[in-house]
Parts: C-alpha cells; sequence; structure tokens
C-alpha cells in the first residue's frame, strides 16, 4: 500500500531496552529478579506540580482514581526503591554503555548529563517520578534506503515489575525497579506500518549488538506514536512482540479514520451531551443482572448517539469499549450501554425504565456503570468528556497495546508539566566516557557468518549471545557442528519442553572442547546437553561417564579383540570392518568414529603380534 493511502500517517517510536549491568542506576542493588519478599510497603501518591505551578494531566486523571499502591520488597532490593534513601551517583558502567549506543547511532553526545525527574503516580515508581537522563541528540538510521531520524536517547531507570491489578489497589515488585534502561526515541519520519517494524528492528539489532543489554521477555519494549491527517497524535505504549509493530499502527490508523466517521456522523446528527450523572439504582433494585444486583448504579445520557456507541472501531472492538476502559482505570469492572441491550441479565423492561428515568428521546444513548458510589460517578464524570471529545474528533491520550494488536485506552497524553530537576543527583561530564568502542553489528556479523553456514543460520549465531564460542571454536571444530551445540540443539530440545534456560556459557563449552578432544563425537552434543539439563554442575568426567569415554572404549575394544581372536586369526587386518561395526553399535553417537577406528586398527596390530610367535 501506498504511502498516501495511510492518511498522512506520521510514526515515531520508543525503544525502551534494559542494559545488562552489574547494579542498578541509582544504587548498588543487582538487576536480577527476585523471589520470596520479606516485606510489603504500603503507599498512596501525591501529586506534584512543576517549576511553573503547573499540574500535569495524565497525573491529575492517576490520582482522581484513588488507588493504593502494595510494594513487595525483598533481600535484594534496598531504601532507594522503596524511596526511604536519596539516590546514588549515576551508574557508569550503564552510562558508558548509553554513550557507545548514542556513537552507534550517529547522535551527538552532550558535555554535561543531568538527571530529571518524569511524573509518573500510576504506582510504577515509589516516589512517584522517574528518574532519567538525556545523553545524546540528533542521530540517524538507515530503513530500506529511508533515513530515519533518531531524536533523542535517554538513560532512566526501569519502573516496576506489576504482579496484580484490583479494584481500588495495585501490586508492584521492587526487584525490577532501577535497573538501567536505555530510550531511544525515533522522529516522526516513519510514513508506513512496514518501515515501522524494520525501524524497531534495526535499532533493536544495533542494542544487541553492544552485547551489553538484557534479553528475553519483558527486557524491551517498544512504544509507539501514531498520527494521522485530522486525526491526533496517540502514544500507544508496551508493544512486546516487535513483529505486531506493523498490525498495531494499522489498527490505530483504523481506530482514527473511524472515530472521525463518528464524528461527522455525530455532528450531522446534532448530537451533544448531558453534563449530568442519574443516580438509577433503585431501576435495577430486583434486577437478574449478577453484575448490577446489590450495586450502586449510575448512568450518563448522550443525546443522538444511538447506534454510535455500538460502532466497531477496530476489529472486536467499539467506541463503547473505549468508554470501558475509562471505567476499568477508575476501578469498575466496565460499563453497559443501549445500544447493546437487553443483554447480560438486564431485561427489556428494565431498559425503557432507564431511559425513562434519565429522559432518553429514541435517538439517545444511556451509558451505566455500577459499583462503588464516589468511583462509578468519577469514571462517568470522564466518560463524559470523552463522549464531548466525540464531537471534536480524535483525542490525544495514552493507550496500552493488546495481545491483538488492537489498544485500549491508557490515561491522557503527558504534557510538558512532567518534568522538573533531580536535585539529588549530581550532573556528570560525558568527556571521561568517549573513548568507547562502536562494536561489530549483527547484521556484519551475519555477513562473515554467511561464508561459513547457510544464511538463516548465520543470522541466528550472529544474533545469539553465544556468538563468541561461535568465533573461538570454528577454527578447530567444522562451523556446522558448533552452531549446532549453541543454537539448532538448544532450539530443538526447547520445542521437547526441556528446561533449556539453565544451560550457560560454560555449559555449551565444557561440550565443544570434549568434541574438539575427540572425548565425545559430535552425535553425542545432544546427549550430553540433555546430560547438563537433568543435572548443571555436572563435570567432564560426570559426561564421559554418560556418554562413554575413551577408557570405557578402550576396555570395550581389549575385550572384543580377546574374545574374536580366531576372527582375527583368520582375517588379519581385514577384521576390521565387521568389529567396526560391533564397537560403533556401542558407541555410536558418542565418541568421534574416527578415534574408534584408529584404537581398533592398533588393538588388531597388538593381537596380530601376539598371535604370529604361536603360529611360527
Amino acid at each position: 500500500m501506498s504511502e498516501e493511502n495511510w492518511h498522512g500517517l506520521k510514526v515515531g517510536i520508543e525503544i525502551h531496552q534494559q542494559l545488562d549491568t552489574k547494579e542498578k542506576l541509582f544504587c548498588r542493588c543487582p538487576t536480577e529478579s527476585s523471589e520470596d519478599p520479606k516485606l510489603e510497603i504500603k503507599r498512596y501518591l501525591r501529586l506534584k506540580r512543576s517549576e511553573m505551578g503547573e499540574e500535569d494531566r495524565a497525573a491529575k486523571e492517576e490520582i482522581e482514581r484513588g488507588k493504593k499502591f502494595l510494594y513487595k520488597y525483598y533481600d535484594t532490593t534496598c531504601l532507594v526503591e522503596a524511596d526511604e534513601e536519596p539516590p546514588t551517583e549515576i551508574n557508569k558502567e550503564a552510562l558508558k554503555i548509553a554513550i557507545q549506543v548514542a556513537k552507534m547511532l550517529k547522535m551527538i553526545i552532550l558535555d554535561e548529563i543531568h538527571v530529571m525527574r518524569k511524573i509518573v503516580i500510576d504506582g510504577s515508581n515509589t516516589t512517584g517520578f522517574q528518574r532519567t537522563a538525556l545523553v545524546a541528540v540528533d542521530g540517524e538510521i538507515e530503513v530500506r534506503g529511508e533515513k530515519i531520524g533518531i531524536g533523542t536517547l535517554c538513560l532512566e531507570e526501569e519502573a516496576c515489575r506489576k504482579v496484580e491489578d484490583g479494584e481500588g489497589y495495585t501490586v508492584y515488585s521492587l526487584d525490577r525497579l532501577g535497573i538501567p534502561l536505555i530510550e531511544i526515541g525515533t522522529k516522526a519520519d516513519i510514513k508506513t506500518p512496514e518501515i515501522a517494524k524494520e525501524t524497531a528492528k534495526k535499532i533493536g539489532m544495533i542494542l544487541r549488538s553492544t552485547g551489553k543489554v538484557k534479553r528475553g521477555i519483558g527486557t524491551i519494549r517498544q512504544d509507539v506514536n501514531i498520527s494521522i491527517k485530522g486525526g491526533a497524535r496517540v502514544e500507544i505504549k508496551g508493544v512486546q512482540e516487535l513483529e505486531l509493530i506493523d498490525k498495531v499502527v494499522e489498527y490505530e490508523v483504523l481506530r482514527q479514520i473511524n472515530l472521525l466517521k463518528i464524528r461527522d456522523l455525530l455532528r450531522n446528527r446534532n448530537a451533544h451531551v448531558l453534563d449530568q450523572i442519574f443516580d438509577v439504582t433503585e431501576v435495577f433494585r430486583g434486577t437478574k443482572s449478577k453484575i448490577l444486583r446489590g450495586k450502586n448504579v449510575k448512568a450518563i445520557l448522550l443525546r443522538n448517539f444511538s447506534g454510535i456507541v455500538g460502532m466497531e472501531i477496530q476489529p472486536g472492538r467499539r467506541l463503547g469499549s473505549e468508554f470501558a476502559d475509562i471505567a476499568k482505570a477508575f476501578g469498575l469492572g466496565g460499563i453497559f450501554h443501549t445500544d447493546e441491550l437487553p443483554g447480560y441479565g438486564i431485561t427489556a423492561e428494565e431498559v425503557k425504565t432507564l431511559r425513562s428515568v434519565v429522559g432518553a428521546l429514541e435517538g439517545d444513548a444511556v451509558v451505566i456503570a455500577a459499583g462503588e458510589p464516589q468511583r462509578a460517578e468519577r469514571a462517568l464524570r470522564r466518560i463524559l468528556e470523552r463522549a464531548k471529545f466525540c464531537l471534536i474528533g480524535v483525542p490525544e491520550e495514552t493507550r496500552k497495546a493488546n495481545e491483538d494488536a488492537t489498544t485500549s485506552y491508557l490515561r491522557p497524553l503527558p504534557g510538558s508539566a512532567r518534568m522538573y530537576p533531580e536535585t539529588d543527583v549530581p550532573p556528570v561530564l560525558s568527556w571521561d566516557y568517549l573513548d568507547v568502542e562502536i562494536p561489530e553489528l549483527i547484521e556484519e556479523r551475519a555477513r562473515r557468518y554467511a561464508k561459513l553456514l547457510p544464511e538463516d543460520l548465520a543470522s541466528e549465531i550472529a544474533d545469539s549471545k553465544y556468538y563468541g564460542l561461535f568465533e573461538e571454536f570454528s577454527s578447530s571444530i567444522l562451523p556446522t557442528i558448533v552452531a549446532r551445540v549453541i543454537h539448532v540443539i538448544p532450539t530443538e530440545l526447547r520445542r521437547e519442553n526441556c528446561n533449556v534456560d539453565v544451560l550457560n556459557e560454560n555449559h555449551f563449552r565444557m561440550v565443544l572442547e570434549m568434541i574438539k578432544d575427540g572425548d565425545i563425537a559430535k552425535e553425542g552434543a545432544e546427549t550430553a546437553l540433555r546430560a547438563l539439563i537433568e543435572n548443571p554442575t555436572a563435570n567432564k568426567d560426570e559426561l564421559k561417564k554418560k556418554i562413554g569415554s575413551r577408557s570405557d572404549v578402550d576396555n570395550f575394544i581389549q575385550k572384543l579383540v580377546d574374545e574374536k581372536i580366531g576372527l582375527i586369526a583368520e582375517k588379519g587386518e581385514n577384521a576390521f570392518k565387521p568389529l567396526m561395526g560391533i564397537v560403533m553399535g556401542e558407541f555410536r553417537g558418542k565418541v568421534d568414529g574416527k578415534i574408534i577406528a584408529e584404537k581398533l586398527r592398533e588393538a588388531i596390530a597388538r593381537k596380530l603380534k601376539e598371535i604370529e610367535p604361536q603360529n611360527s
């Protein structure tokens, strides 16, 4: 599809990548996940004003949700994460990695690096803000022949890990809080969904090329900023799957187009929103709806919105879904609206009474929410604002990426009032960290490896964190064998649900050394890796015992030639072939066949020398 068909699409991508440092960004705690919390901290967060006395709109809505936050505290966390102690100086290891990445992106590195506070009061940080430092600006990369500008590179602290979300509370874990994180933001130079995905791939490849980033689920996240002509900038948070980025962009374009169509329909109908919340609890006093039974029920009236609240704006999502997202953000289960009623245990008679109580006419829609009175009223008040914006077009907001590439409302788009200086952390001069080398890119490494391996396998090995083992052993072992040990066999074992994650670089090195030294055959690698999965502390001697060692071969061959002395006396050296079949039947896949052949020929020669004096 051409760029013209994307309705003036503009996309900017933010990549958030955890760094694989020994310590966190502003304390000396380790950057690994923890188990068995030792303490739980309870906290409500407060809204802070900027230096200019302004309130951030996103933070203001979070406060209105009235949530309590619970934080799990571990032996591996400290008082800095709990916001009971000032932060230390910025982690120099993390800063050096950030500068290295900035150089790889051809960015201008700032002389002085200052830490700022970015207001975030969704509970993901105990302080109510995130510490972030601008490191570099104005770089670029090339994607499919197009120049994509890189606007900023920041070094910031990772947020808490969410454990549980309930009505009126959220539980977070402190083990992830403070892990160093690089945030790379592109300029809005991306014009198609496919280029958006390719740009994210390219930046991810550059980050992994450093060899200093964490890997695995949750260690890298993509946020996507999207707008179309006549629409608005929308930030979509937390696209975990790289392969979903193009679909996320496509669905957001579709959503904005449909919201603009809804705007035009509502204007043609002279639709408007009554700024009033009705208490309709009595309407549902004896209801059969399990969701509404025994609860306080509130309602709002949307003039001439009938049929529109139920309109689809993304696959499987309607305008009513947008309203329901807001209700859920305020701790409710969702909403009902008259475009979908009667249903869900709500009868036609109850709908008729509801419409009468709020004064709804034939073309009107009614939205209801049930729950704690103050929470339900706050949610509906926010839904009223959203309904009014339907007459304007597309609201600027922050949304969450769903697993099917659709999106859900999170909060308003933050404004400029969210940033202010961090006075507890001194600025750092970047000059002392500019001597970092630019590493070989994974894509360049893959081109080298393609001379030794099939192209697809070359790309996989180049992107593997064990590529160093390939470099080390491929000169003494066939490159395809090395690749099989460090990538192909583990991939096959993972498909069998084997716990491949227990294997580390030392395990693969041990197996490769045993193949190199002839202790096991290349076919024995799978058996060796299975044994190491079962017992990660096993050493070479234990593996030899499990698979079969050279001494086992020596003993077996000696016993065999003693038993087959008649065959050897009759056939001489020609006894090798039938005896080799017997030995290989015992040790195939365990010991290199060349070594077996050599040992067998030597044993036959010795036995023939023993026989010769007897025959003479």
